[in-house]
């Protein structure tokens, strides 16, 4: 799921050697912090947030699949 999320973010910025996902785990819990450059955080969040929603929506769906609740966050 990390790599997936990087691999989406990464395609939505103009610096995407900056993005960087840090991935906490626990028995039936990921959580994932996005980092991007800060100038780019509106990008990855998107419009009254329906980016990172849409994020959310689609590592939600791959998390259920795998049994796991997902948390998908952005570092400020």
């Amino acid at each position: 799921m990390k790599e997936l999320t990087e691999l989406i973010v990464q395609k939505l910025v103009d610096k995407p050697e900056a993005v960087s996902v840090t991935e906490t785990k626990s028995e039936t819990t990921v959580i994932l912090e996005i980092a991007v450059a800060k100038e780019e955080i509106g990008l990855v969040i998107g419009k009254k947030g329906k980016i990172i929603n849409s994020i959310r929506n689609i590592i939600n769906a791959v998390g259920r699949k795998n049994g796991k609740k997902v948390i998908v966050g952005i570092k400020e």
